[in-house]
């Protein structure tokens, strides 16, 4: 059997699923991140690379889970992309990490 490649391109729909935000929230971050700008199509299709989605989680850790303002965001975002990413990526793997020990313990539990 054929290994399936990895796919080049998600849609609008499916990034807004992955990240469980809406179509309109990533359309307005477009327009707020300069640099978030996926390759649209003929028809305006937005096309979002695996690169565009983890610009989207840095954006998504700065404003949905850490509370910046737009404003704030972008300013970070412009003056230390780096320690933002980052930062953005030792926060997924403690949340990994996290998610991980309760389903330890909650395992070990059912044990007692």
């Amino acid at each position: 059997m054929a290994e399936n490649p990895r796919k080049l391109y998600f849609s609008i729909k499916e990034v807004a699923q992955q990240m469980n935000v809406t179509e309109s929230l990533l359309r307005y971050w477009e327009t707020e991140f300069p640099h978030l700008r996926p390759k649209t199509t003929g028809n305006r299709v937005r096309q979002y690379t695996e690169k565009d989605i983890e610009q989207i989680k840095v954006i998504y850790n700065l404003v949905k889970v850490r509370g910046f303002k737009i404003a704030a965001a972008r300013k970070m975002l412009q003056e230390n992309r780096n320690g933002v990413e980052k930062s953005q990526k030792v926060m997924e793997t403690l949340i990994s990490v996290r998610d991980q020990l309760k389903e330890l313990k909650k395992h070990l539990d059912g044990l007692v």
